[in-house]
Formats: C-alpha cells, sequence, structure tokens
C-alpha cells in the first residue's frame, strides 16, 4: 500500500463557497477516490485561511470579530462539502493552536539554519488585499491589480521582517528545468519559468499595524512585535497539518492541487521556504485553470456570479460533480453554461448510463427473476477491460476528463451491445444459452462502470454497485475486481430511475 497525501488550497474566509471552489474540491476528491480504489493510503487535506487583512476588513464591514467570521465561514464551508461528497480527511483551520505554533516552528527553522535568510526592511509598496500581496508594475493596470480589478490598491510603508527569496533563485531555475513533474501541467511550468527568468526579488514575512494573524516568533529591532505575513501562515498548512494530534497526513505531500492564480506562492515561495527550513518539497503541483461564465472567471470579486446550491439543485450533487469535471478540463480554463449542463445531463446520464442501468437491471428481473448469470464472456467485456487500461492511464496523468471520457466511451459500447444483440429476441427465441451470455456480460459491465464512474459520482456508484448484487460499498472495492467481476450467481435488483429526465425534474 502507498501513501497519497493529497491537499488542495485552504480557501479564505472572507465570503461564501463558490463554483471555483467546488471545482477545485471535486477534482481533488475525485483524485482520491480514485486512489482508493488503487489501494493507497490516502490522506485528504482541505481547509480554511483565516487570517490576513482581508478577513480583518470583512468582518469589520459586517460589524462581527473576525474569528466570528472564520468560525461562520468555516461551518458553511464544512456543510457544502458534506453536500457534495467530499471525502476530506482533516480539515484545517490557521486559527487553530496547533496550526499557528506549526507556523512559528517552521519560521524558527529557518533562523536556525539559514539565520540570514530573514532581514528587516523598511518597504514601501502597492499591495492588493485581494491578493494579500505587493505587487509589481507588471501586475498592476489602470491603477488596479490585474487578478482584483475591482479592489482599490493600497499604498503601504512599514518596516517588516523580510525573506531573502532572491537567494534561491538557482534553486528554482534547476527545480523547474530539472523536475518537469514537480509543477504541472507544463504550461504553468512555463509561465514560472519566464518568471524565474525576470528575476525574483525578497518578500516581506511579517506585517505591522495588524493584529488579525500568526504573531511572528522575533520582533523587528524596535522591539515591535509584527504577525506573520498571511501567505507565510497560509502555505505551511500542509505541513502544519502532519503536526496534528489526530493526522495521520506524512510530509512530504505527493500531490497540492491549487488555482492558477496562486501558482506564483506555491511554486516559488513554498519550495524556497522548504529549502530554507531543510525540509523535503512536494512531490508534485497541480495548478487549475478556472471555471468561467460567459468569459468572466467566477470570483467573490469578479462580476460573474452564480449561486452554488441553485447549480446543485438543478440535478443534483452527482450530476453536478459530473458536469463539471467532464466539461472543464483539469488543465486549463473552461465555461460554465445552464444549456450544456442540462444536454449532458439528458444524453449522457439520463439517455447514457442511466439508460443503461435501467434496461439492463430490468431484462435481469424479466427474464431470470433478478439472478445474474455467470455466461461466457463477449466482446463487451473485451472492452471492458480496455476501457480499464486506459482510464487507469488517464487518472494516473490527472486527466479527469479524459478518465470520464473513457467510462462513457464504455456506456456507449454497451448500451450498442444491447442493440446488436437483442435479448428480447433471444428470450423470445428460447436461446437461453446466448441470453444468459448477453445478461451477465452487461452486469459486469454496471459493476465495472460502478467503480469506474465512482470518482465522478459516488452516490449513483454505490446504487449501481448495490443494484448488481454485490455488497459494502463501491468506493472500498479492491481494484483488481475489475479483471473478473464478483456477480455471477449474485441477485440484482431494479432502483429508481437515476437520472430523471429534466422534464420529470421537480
Amino acid at each position: 500500500m502507498s501513501r497519497f497525501f493529497l491537499t488542495t488550497a485552504i480557501d479564505y474566509a472572507n465570503g461564501d463557497p463558490h463554483l471555483g471552489h467546488a471545482y477545485e474540491k471535486m477534482g481533488a476528491d475525485a483524485i482520491a477516490r480514485y486512489r482508493r480504489l488503487q489501494g493507497d493510503d490516502v490522506w485528504f487535506l482541505i481547509g480554511m485561511d483565516e487570517h490576513g487583512q482581508k478577513v480583518a476588513q470583512t468582518a469589520a464591514e459586517q460589524g462581527i470579530a473576525p474569528a466570528d467570521l472564520a468560525e461562520s465561514l468555516a461551518q458553511r464551508f464544512q456543510a457544502m462539502w458534506r453536500r457534495l461528497g467530499i471525502t476530506h480527511d482533516q480539515f484545517i483551520r490557521t486559527t487553530t493552536d496547533a496550526h499557528r505554533s506549526g507556523v512559528q516552528e517552521l519560521i524558527e527553522r529557518i533562523f536556525e539554519r539559514n539565520p540570514d535568510d530573514f532581514y528587516e526592511r523598511a518597504y514601501s509598496g502597492w499591495y492588493c488585499v485581494g491578493c494579500e500581496a505587493f505587487k509589481q508594475d507588471a501586475e498592476i493596470a489602470d491603477g488596479h491589480c490585474v487578478l482584483h480589478p475591482t479592489r482599490t490598491l493600497e499604498w503601504v510603508e512599514e518596516t517588516n521582517w523580510f525573506f531573502r527569496l532572491s537567494r534561491y533563485q538557482q534553486f528554482l531555475q534547476d527545480l523547474h528545468r530539472d523536475q518537469p513533474e514537480f509543477l504541472q501541467p507544463d504550461s504553468r511550468r512555463n509561465e514560472i519559468l519566464g518568471l524565474l527568468e525576470q528575476g525574483l526579488e525578497d518578500i516581506s514575512a511579517s506585517r505591522a499595524r495588524l493584529t488579525w494573524g500568526v504573531p511572528f516568533p522575533r520582533p523587528v529591532s524596535s522591539g515591535e512585535r509584527q504577525i506573520t505575513y498571511v501567505w507565510f501562515d497560509a502555505l505551511p498548512n500542509y505541513w502544519t497539518a502532519t503536526r496534528f494530534p489526530d493526522s495521520r497526513a506524512e510530509w512530504p505531500a505527493q500531490l497540492h492541487v491549487i488555482g492558477k492564480d496562486i501558482t506564483r506562492f506555491h511554486a516559488v515561495i513554498w519550495p524556497a521556504m522548504l529549502e530554507a527550513a531543510g525540509l523535503p518539497l512536494p512531490e508534485r503541483v497541480w495548478a487549475h485553470g478556472f471555471v468561467q461564465y460567459r468569459g468572466e472567471r467566477f470570483s467573490k470579486s469578479a462580476g460573474a456570479r452564480l449561486d452554488l446550491a441553485e447549480a446543485i439543485d438543478r440535478f443534483g450533487p452527482d450530476a453536478f460533480r459530473y458536469f463539471l469535471l467532464r466539461e472543464v478540463p483539469w488543465d486549463n480554463d473552461g465555461n460554465f453554461s445552464w444549456e450544456r449542463f442540462e444536454e449532458r445531463y439528458t444524453a449522457e446520464l439520463a439517455d447514457g448510463l442511466g439508460n443503461l442501468a435501467a434496461r439492463s437491471l430490468t431484462m435481469l428481473a424479466k427474464y431470470r427473476d433478478g439472478a445474474v448469470p455467470a455466461g461466457n464472456a463477449t466482446e463487451l467485456d473485451q472492452q471492458g477491460l480496455a476501457a480499464i487500461e486506459r482510464y487507469v492511464a488517464a487518472m494516473d496523468r490527472l486527466d479527469l476528463r479524459a478518465g470520464a471520457d473513457v467510462a462513457w466511451e464504455l456506456v456507449t459500447a454497451a448500451n450498442l451491445f444491447v442493440q446488436q444483440h437483442a435479448p428480447w429476441s433471444l428470450a423470445k427465441a428460447g436461446r437461453n444459452a446466448e441470453l444468459d451470455n448477453v445478461l451477465g456480460a452487461l452486469a459486469r459491465c454496471l459493476y465495472r462502470l460502478s467503480l469506474l464512474t465512482s470518482p465522478f459520482l459516488p452516490d449513483t456508484s454505490q446504487v449501481l454497485f448495490e443494484a448488481v448484487g454485490a455488497s459494502g460499498e463501491a468506493a472500498s472495492a479492491r481494484w483488481d475486481t475489475l479483471l473478473d467481476p464478483p456477480v455471477g450467481g449474485a441477485r440484482s435488483s431494479v432502483p429508481a430511475i437515476l437520472f430523471p429526465k429534466p422534464e420529470t425534474v421537480s
């Protein structure tokens, strides 16, 4: 059994969960579910980034304490992840004592190993509260941050602790040049290589005049105590998670899943911090693209908005998960539209998988009283085995859409198999052996699909798994059972319609 420590970015506690948050969590959850099917010992970490100026400002606008805002949002985020079936093992919050002490320990490790990496410096510059970062001229357009064009930049002048990021220029260039698998997809790696070619500037590691955050462990020379810059607080969560008493997380992580807008923090600042502290780097960082609506990015500060609960309510959590992970490529931007949602739901879920399950299980009930015949292997079994190989190749390279494509190619093949072999005609003609072969093949195909679709349709896959007579949980089934599904002789059942047509959805 291989260990697989998987993380997502921790969500900022200044607004309710939106489509971008959900897309990242559902994609990472699909990876976690797949790795568990493969037999890996998965530890899946998500959480909340609850410190920083943006949180403090949002709380002030609402007339409440930052801690109360963070608590309320943490509850709302966790409720949403339960609704979407996110199977995280740990929900970290940066306001906890264990995280706070872990951040301070990491900073002290850097002080002890590389005393010159932190130094005092008076600094002035434009600060974007949306990014919680100082912005360079290339990151500013018309007086606004290019990522948060509706926010006003703040001019900040203060003396802080700085981290000597420039010292790690060569280390980072070597990392991204010699280990192309560290940052993926390749387009993100190329962006970072281009950034590194321009040279790195040292960055602030503490902030003055703010109180909402982790205290920086050492005062500046004036004796002033400052708080830790929010990214020096947030990024270490992946490591501090391993310090919690009930955590089975072991550093280094195998995979960080993040949005492309924070690639620089995870591919430049984070590995430099770890190197300075003498800690190993994560094995892989995957920076996915954005879900857009009418060409605009969904975000709290941008104009494109969509109610997440409304989107889930349209056809249910499984259909919502499936649509986004099939429609939006995991390595690029993609669009959400109600029209495409309904098209995929009808064609691929209702008329595709739903129709296959209904007709196959109904025929098992009608012709064999629900008993699944063993039958001989057919061309559908061969197609199923070939699909498994392609599916593994896609999911191993984190091509979630390709993985779903493979599963639905098998759905299409199985529906065609029914049409070509016409079990109703075999039954009418009394060709029982041939009918057993067809019905057995369909039951084995549904079993295979129950596992292959489980990262995308966790609830539906369990219904399919039980309907073909399997016991236990599809999510816990052994992967090698896909080669010879243990359904011969099992008792099948006919569940309710898996995906009601849109006109019948209330």
